[in-house]
């Protein structure tokens, strides 16, 4: 990340506690993992999220209809070059904002058309691990009229409304701000993730 870069993302959180931040990723890694997606959601390999927490944990498609897949262990060579990146900027935003991040915890996201994400906040009641949200757009020639736009609730009563458009970079605190994912008209992917300020596992 270049500096410029790396002052515009920080600023914007200091600021406010959230940023949208346009070619953070090269076009044909953002490419790369937009093309993975899709033949993964083909092969039938991302599957319906749930709700709520563990034991707790079930499938509400009237709450949330998206299908997803964790980036684990066995990287293919997009998924570690975006993780790479992506550590790169945890390291630099430690350096200037000292928000503690540790881990990042991510995962493919496919909202068929028509599907959502009802309002809600990223950090559980009982557990503060999750400190910053990011989500890159995987979404190509991504319109107004295609919809889908992530709906960020602002503390001045006010919202944001973010076009997932492709190599957008999306990040908010949080344990700050409630946010849905409104309907789109054609299939929207992205990798959704969280910076954690500890490491999985660790109470």
């Amino acid at each position: 990340m270049t500096d410029p870069e790396f002052q515009s993302i920080a600023d914007a959180i200091e600021r406010s506690g959230w940023c949208v931040h346009d070619g953070l990723l090269e076009t044909s890694l953002v490419a790369a993992l937009a093309d993975e997606c899709l033949d993964m959601d083909a092969q039938a390999r991302l599957k319906p999220a749930a709700v709520g927490r563990s034991g707790k944990r079930r499938l509400a498609a009237a709450v949330r209809g998206d299908r997803t897949r964790w980036l684990d262990q066995s990287f293919s060579v997009p998924q570690a070059t975006f993780l790479a990146r992506m550590l790169g900027l945890r390291d630099a935003l430690n350096r200037r904002l000292l928000l503690g991040l540790q881990q990042l915890e991510a995962h493919y996201a496919v909202y068929p058309a028509g599907a959502h994400y009802d309002r809600h906040r990223d950090r559980f009641r009982d557990d503060d691990a999750r400190v910053l949200s990011t989500v890159l757009y995987l979404n190509r020639d991504w319109t107004d009229a295609d919809a889908g736009a992530l709906r960020l609730y602002l503390p001045d009563g006010t919202h944001h409304d973010i076009l997932p458009a492709m190599g957008r970079l999306a990040l908010f605190l949080s344990a700050d701000f409630e946010h849905e994912v409104l309907a789109p008209a054609r299939p929207r992917m992205s990798i959704a993730g969280w910076f954690r300020q500890r490491e999985f596992g660790v109470a």
